[in-house]
């Protein structure tokens, strides 16, 4: 918010109650207040209160490395009893890391807890920020700044390696040409900057690199002529149900904002190799019909009037029990290279509030290394 505000955008930011819910056993549950939980009928009424509690636990908790030895699963478990666990946590666990969901770090579960339970207020109810426009929007802002103080910003040019003398890097190449650098900071995913460091620096570092794993991603947005329910964010617990969630963005920010239209998307995260990674569009969609009217039976193919398909091979770090020892230092052991990636900010899930403050760090620290290198 501090750097939206510098852009001198607040005027951008909406701040909307949400209303979110969950698909459990071929029903729909509305879980926005205290009041939805004491009615969520899949669990008992004592473990409607476990699971009521177990936020404001996790905001409790002090030091999050005392559970670092602990799985997602044995921490959920001691805190809000077995039930709980198999009918709320563990379908989305394995839902968003499929075969890793055993072994997810406590640590990663609690920060998700107790990120969700900052955005809550007094009344239960959960109140969340949009950009309008998305991250997309920011990003522009952000760029006309840039160039204003005199940057400039490449887009749809990939940076292909590194030319390095003395033991320092001089200039990143790309396919249009070289650029001159006196220091570098590279933020993708830790396999990528792997391969820019390759022959820079000894094996062992570009191996470790090599070796942290990610999930990859397929995002379904579908443009409908009507909604198809009440509910932006809508969980789904069902272990048939290949994906974690239905979001319809519409129920945000109005679909006025979308000359009418009804934006809502369904997210998978599966590994690359996953057949559905590279299907076509149109197959992708196919797929995911059934399991919609499965949710939605009113729902029809004739409401979506488009339908787009994003992915990402590089999505979300696995962050197990042993995550901690795979994370790189911000800087390189080739001078004047730093990396700044989201698989550094641990115990923190991705997010752009910790891009921009991992951004500010990283730009510390260089600025700290030419200041001392003229």
């Amino acid at each position: 918010m501090d750097l939206i505000s510098e852009l001198d955008a607040s005027d951008q930011v909406l701040l909307r109650r949400t209303r979110t819910g969950m698909f459990y056993s071929g029903s729909l549950f509305r879980l926005s207040t205290p009041l939805d939980l004491l009615r969520f009928s899949a669990l008992g009424f004592a473990d409607r209160i476990r699971l009521g509690v177990l936020a404001l636990r996790a905001c409790s908790v002090r030091d999050w490395r005392s559970l670092e030895a602990l799985t997602a699963a044995q921490w959920l478990r001691g805190m809000a009893g077995d039930r709980v666990y198999r009918v709320v946590w563990e379908p989305l666990l394995r839902s968003k890391f499929g075969e890793f969901a055993d072994d997810v770090s406590a640590v990663w579960m609690w920060n998700k807890l107790k990120l969700r339970g900052g955005s809550r207020g007094a009344d239960g109810a959960e109140t969340l920020a949009y950009f309008r426009g998305g991250f997309p929007a920011l990003a522009q802002r952000l760029q006309r700044e840039i160039e204003r103080l005199g940057g400039s910003v490449l887009t749809g040019v990939a940076a292909e390696g590194l030319r390095c003398e003395t033991g320092g890097v001089r200039a990143v190449a790309t396919a249009a040409g070289e650029i001159p650098a006196d220091a570098v900071i590279a933020t993708p995913a830790l396999p990528l900057v792997a391969r820019l460091l390759q022959g820079h620096v000894a094996a062992p570092y570009v191996e470790a690199l090599s070796r942290v794993r990610y999930l990859a991603n397929v995002c379904l947005v579908m443009e409908m002529d009507r909604s198809l329910s009440e509910t932006y964010w809508l969980n789904v617990n069902d272990p048939g149900f290949p994906f974690v969630g239905v979001v319809e963005h519409t129920n945000f920010e109005p679909a006025a904002h979308y000359g009418g239209r009804h934006i809502a998307y369904l997210s998978r995260y599966l590994p690359e190799t996953d057949p559905m990674y590279s299907l076509p569009a149109d197959e992708v969609m196919a797929f995911c019909l059934p399991h919609l009217q499965r949710i939605f039976p009113a729902f029809q193919a004739d409401w979506v009037l488009q339908h787009h398909v994003w992915r990402a091979r590089y999505a979300q770090p696995v962050v197990t029990r042993d995550y901690p020892r795979t994370i790189p230092d911000m800087q390189t052991p080739l001078r004047g290279v730093y990396i700044a990636s989201m698989a550094q900010i641990y115990p923190e899930d991705r997010g752009t509030n910790y891009a921009v403050r991992s951004g500010q760090r990283v730009a510390d620290v260089v600025t700290g290394f030419l200041s001392r290198d003229r």
